[in-house]
């Protein structure tokens, strides 16, 4: 087949994808995960259900590969707010903010209980490598001009960060989610 033909095909699929997706999210924001057939997805994203059924076999497979999209446009998300700032500090700060708003976000959005059911996916241990390791490395950037500390292992101080940070999720305002960075920064400074 000509170049030009795949490359429209391919297109073509991403984009029925990409509306199964999204329709397949909202259906269960407004209905529940349990109230969601895969007919109402079919019909939702404007196409019949024998093609969903070409794409994906189950609500649950379809769930999960929204899901890892989303977990991918975070990653990338958090590289692009690091690649921002010009200090170490700054990266790092900006990072974990970020990292804090999207946990508070998700937890906001999240009436169903979905997206606990969905982090226990092993699938996602990749993704959560390179969050640990994207944070493990700011500290070691700001560790290296003294503006963090340097007595505990990065890798340490990126979990301890995640697990603080994950607290967003039960923030209940912005102004509460933004102490609960400036707590976990104010941690990992020096001890005087």
């Amino acid at each position: 087949m000509p170049k030009l033909w795949n490359q429209t095909i391919e297109s073509h699929r991403q984009q029925v994808r990409d509306a199964v997706l999204d329709a397949t999210a909202q259906l269960t924001n407004d209905h529940g995960l349990l109230n969601v057939t895969m007919s109402q997805i079919a019909e939702a994203s404007g196409i019949g259900r024998a093609t969903l059924y070409k794409y994906f076999t189950s609500i649950d497979e379809i769930l999960h590969a929204w899901h890892e999209q989303q977990v991918n446009q975070h990653l990338e998300m958090l590289t692009a707010v690091a690649n921002r700032e010009s200090s170490a500090a700054g990266r790092l700060t900006a990072v974990l903010e970020t990292y804090a708003k999207i946990q508070r976000q998700r937890a906001q959005h999240d009436s169903s209980g979905l997206a606990a059911r969905l982090h226990r996916d092993p699938r996602l241990t990749t993704a959560e490598q390179q969050l640990r390791d994207l944070i493990a490395s700011l500290l070691t950037q700001a560790a290296a001009v003294g503006e963090v500390r340097d007595d505990i292992p990065p890798r340490e101080l990126a979990n301890y960060c995640l697990h603080a940070l994950n607290g967003a999720g039960n923030a209940t305002s912005a102004a509460a989610t933004q102490r609960l960075v400036r707590i976990t920064i104010a941690a990992l400074r020096h001890e005087h």
